[in-house]
């Protein structure tokens, strides 16, 4: 169920609350990304700390290792990775479709080649489902073809038309009671997606199939895969004009907190994205001046927190000096209080934009 608290007077953001099996999750809402399941750096405590209401985890990865019948065996993926709060699967279909010297695609699925030790597969709408049903997801996401960007209309259609038709299998395979690929004793929630590249005629044909099929809550794909951000902008404007606006939406992949913040006024609800960690990894923290490198010269002698305002525990207990010595000394921990402190920077940048649409000013 997603209920729809409030609109905003002057876009077409909204505060709403979305509710599954695992708990309620407050929107606009940033998943943290858990593709082997775990957050990188970062433990389920600590993830909680901060705020993280929901996480995404990866189909692909997990499938390939340790193997969804050990996940089922173990108890489901929440009890598997220690997290009682809701996760959210995709459908793999982006890593495959990245493999693009590995993998061959039919209307049927896609064959490709483990990246880990060069076993062949066979993914369908069918076997996408099975696998998250084995992991227990809260949200699950089924089998879609993601193209690069630029490319081609008539690779864009035929990628369309294969999305299209995955949906309706996938949704057909839910409501089957003789299924065996679904689980008897949770249903799943699973949404559709809406892809189309940066055609404006495909991204409303996609939005428009895919509302049709009728699914509990859509995700957008195939943006932030290099496109210009107008254009990101300009396919999103398009999708939520088509989409149900009574239901949730989730923006794939989505990003740096430029990105975030204009789709949330074009309508999107949900969003996650590697950026905060993987930019604390390398070295760089986050604030509303955007992004800078802890390796700088001028933070040796900086004894001051990355963030005044910030309430992380780096901010509260650590310095950039501190910091800036650890990464360069190669320590992991730098990366730990650089993630913390990331994730902390989107929780809070949620609530606030929650709270400025609530209160009428975004």
């Amino acid at each position: 169920m997603f209920e729809i608290l409030r609109k905003s007077t002057k876009s077409k953001a909204r505060v709403g609350k979305l509710y599954t099996p695992h708990g309620v999750v407050n929107t606009p809402a940033f998943m943290p990304v858990g593709t082997q399941g775990t957050v990188k750096t970062m433990s389920p405590r600590e993830l909680n700390e901060i705020g993280t209401e929901i996480i995404l985890c990866n189909t692909y990865h997990l499938y390939l290792r340790p193997g969804h019948e050990l996940i089922r065996e173990a108890g489901g993926l929440h009890k598997f990775i220690g997290w009682d709060k809701p996760i959210l699967t995709d459908s793999g279909g982006f890593q495959v479709f990245s493999l693009a010297h590995m993998r061959k695609v039919t209307d049927e699925g896609v064959e490709f080649t483990s990246h880990v030790d060069g076993s062949k597969h066979f993914l369908t709408p069918e076997k996408v489902l099975e696998i998250q049903t084995a992991f227990g997801s809260d949200i699950m996401m089924p089998l879609d073809e993601c193209v690069p960007y630029p490319c081609g209309k008539k690779e864009a259609e035929e990628a369309l038309m294969r999305t299209t038709e995955w949906a309706r299998e996938s949704k057909s395979e839910i409501l089957n009671p003789k299924s065996e690929t679904i689980s008897k004793f949770q249903i799943p929630t699973l949404f559709g997606i809406v892809q189309g590249s940066t055609y404006k005629d495909l991204r409303k044909r996609s939005a428009e199939e895919i509302a049709a099929i009728d699914f509990p809550g859509y995700a957008i794909g195939g943006l932030s895969v290099g496109e210009p951000q107008e254009e990101m902008f300009g396919m999103l404007d398009i999708v939520t004009d088509v989409l149900p606006e009574e239901k949730p939406r989730h923006l794939m992949g989505v990003g740096y907190p430029s990105d975030i913040l204009g789709a949330i006024k074009l309508g999107a609800d949900l969003f996650d994205c590697v950026i905060p960690t993987r930019l604390a990894r390398h070295g760089s923290f986050l604030n509303y001046e955007g992004k800078t490198s802890i390796r700088l010269a001028k933070f040796e002698k900086d004894f001051t927190p990355i963030d005044p305002e910030c309430d992380c525990y780096t901010c509260k207990h650590f310095t950039k000096a501190y910091i800036r010595h650890l990464f360069w000394a190669r320590e992991i921990t730098a990366m730990h209080l650089l993630t913390l402190h990331n994730l902390r920077f989107y929780m809070r940048m949620m609530g606030l934009v929650s709270r400025d649409i609530q209160d009428g000013k975004i």
